[in-house]
């Protein structure tokens, strides 16, 4: 579909070549030609994103206006950057974009809810990007396009083109910089497609809260026979939170940002982008089977000759990545809203072995680990880390946060409490002995946890109190060995339990200590404590 050329002087650009909202295949063309593609052998494409295969969150600015600049939560997540310093990164992509043969232009929706949707138009160089963000936004009807009208969000992507480091606040030849007040994002220096999807969720993440709304890093899915039965699943990167809401047994809402309303929660991609690293059909069939035409893949090895992937070749990067539509999940949720949830789950990876596999919060200890956001890097995983290593992100996703934490987590407890939720914390790390001595959660294990969890069996259990952390315990949880369930019992040495988890104790209460101005006494309380021996309570 064509586009008038003047239709695009609001940003300056001039190019005559543009295609706009064309067919996936022309799309899919354009992209193997553009980036040197491969056509995979399941007939997704293969692309890379150059040298930024990942996030730069330190390259990441807010330009610092009057009308935004009390609510934001500056500081290393929200890095001020001054209106000239943005406009001449605005005038650097413009300049850049018109000198390219051709530029692909993509209007798409953030959120289902129609009332609390915005407009998306995405211009970008790469046919590759445009391709990733049909994926990712809610695509148009012809109808709706007609009369989309001024966008709310415009995100000029020129990442093949560096920011010059001179330039003040600049710190390196990438930036992204996002102008809440122009609703403009301007990508340089990154060829990353995962920075215009975090974008868009970072504008969503400032909007949403004026609304009363909330704005979550989260997945979500609902049975299939009950659409009362909602499930949000929070977590950090490698916790499972994709992997545990694509269940062939209930309907995926969504994979990874939601909000939750009055009416209930929406989700506000079109689209998953789940990691494929270690991939197989076997333990996740599901997404195994929705990387066919269409689907994007990113940085993954293939053969030459054949174009099968290596699923479990990380030499380009651990961060391989799939974005395709969430119509090819089957029975995927559509429109992509749900009613209140029944259920939240708060998952880890504890790679110190301390945390129960499964246990319930009370909603004071939901919001002091909601704001907290454990789990846990493992040794070997990056330079430097011998040990494992606490990872603390506020609301399971600091560094998409513009309010401060609390801000979120307020929003959070009133919804929890008008509802009834029930908060879990899953661990799907280590037990029997941190990493190195203990041994990983099975996901079998996990999955049965969660069905427990949806049944209602675990909301019956009878439960005992940890001495530390003061989470409800279940006793027993279907055919899940009770030594499992209270950690100290696995472990071959109780005392070095008992250490371990006091020093994991001592991680939080000192993480948590940034937050304590704003919250409560009671979530405050929530925290673990130095107490000893378990109680049991019905």
């Amino acid at each position: 579909m064509s586009i008038n050329p003047t239709d695009l002087s609001p940003y300056g650009l001039t190019v005559k070549n543009i295609v706009r909202n064309a067919t996936p295949a022309r799309l899919y063309e354009y992209a193997i030609i553009d980036r040197h593609a491969a056509i995979a052998a399941s007939g997704a494409l293969a692309t890379r994103s150059g040298d930024k295969t990942g996030r730069s969150p330190k390259d990441k600015r807010i330009v610092d206006s009057p009308e935004s600049s009390s609510n934001i939560w500056w500081g290393d997540i929200n890095i001020r950057l001054t209106e000239r310093s943005y406009l001449i990164n605005r005038q650097r992509a413009i300049d850049y974009l018109n000198t390219r043969k051709r530029i692909f232009v993509f209007d798409g929706f953030a959120g289902w809810d129609p009332t609390h949707q915005i407009k998306v138009r995405v211009i970008a160089e790469s046919a590759y990007h445009a391709l990733f963000m049909h994926n990712m936004l809610i695509r148009p009807t012809m109808e709706e396009l007609a009369g989309f009208g001024e966008p709310d969000l415009t995100i000029l992507n020129a990442g093949s083109f560096p920011a010059n480091p001179y330039t003040p606040q600049m710190t390196s030849r990438t930036s992204i910089d996002l102008n809440i007040e122009q609703g403009e994002l301007v990508i340089l220096g990154t060829q990353y497609a995962g920075e215009m999807k975090k974008g868009v969720f970072t504008v969503m993440n400032y909007e949403m809260p004026r609304r009363g709304v909330l704005s979550m890093h989260c997945s979500a899915n609902c049975s299939t026979s009950d659409p009362g039965d909602v499930t949000l699943f929070f977590g950090l990167s490698g916790t499972g939170k994709t992997t545990l809401s694509t269940d062939p047994r209930r309907a995926l809402i969504g994979d990874d940002e939601h909000c939750w309303t009055d009416d209930g929660i929406f989700n506000i991609e079109g689209g998953c982008y789940a990691k494929v690293i270690h991939l197989s059909q076997h333990h996740e069939p599901e997404i195994y089977q929705a990387i066919r035409y269409g689907a994007v893949l990113e940085n993954v090895v293939y053969d030459d000759s054949t174009h099968e992937v290596n699923y479990e070749d990380a030499s380009i990067t651990e961060n391989t990545r799939v974005a395709y539509p969430i119509e090819f999940i089957p029975g995927a949720m559509v429109p992509c809203v749900g009613q209140h949830p029944r259920n939240i789950v708060f998952l880890t990876c504890d790679a110190f072995g301390v945390l129960p596999p499964v246990s319930r919060l009370t909603p004071e200890q939901a919001m002091y680990h909601f704001i907290s956001g454990y789990t846990a890097k493992v040794a070997g995983t990056e330079m430097g880390i011998n040990e494992p290593t606490a990872t603390f992100s506020a609301c399971f996703g600091a560094a998409f946060l513009v309010w401060h934490p609390a801000k979120y987590a307020e929003l959070l407890a009133d919804q929890i409490r008008q509802h009834g939720v029930n908060v879990w914390l899953v661990n799907t790390g280590w037990t029997g002995g941190g990493y190195g001595v203990g041994r990983r959660m099975n996901l079998r294990l996990t999955r049965g946890i969660i069905d427990a969890i949806h049944n209602g069996t675990l909301a019956q259990a009878l439960t005992r109190t940890d001495p530390v952390f003061g989470f409800h315990v279940p006793v027993t949880a279907g055919d899940l060995p009770k030594d499992l369930l209270w950690p100290r019992d696995a472990w071959a040495n109780p005392e070095s339990y008992d250490q371990m988890a006091n020093r994991l104790a001592d991680l939080f209460r000192e993480n948590f200590r940034k937050f304590e101005t704003g919250s409560s006494d009671a979530i405050r309380a929530a925290g673990p404590v130095p107490i000893s021996g378990p109680s049991v309570t019905g």
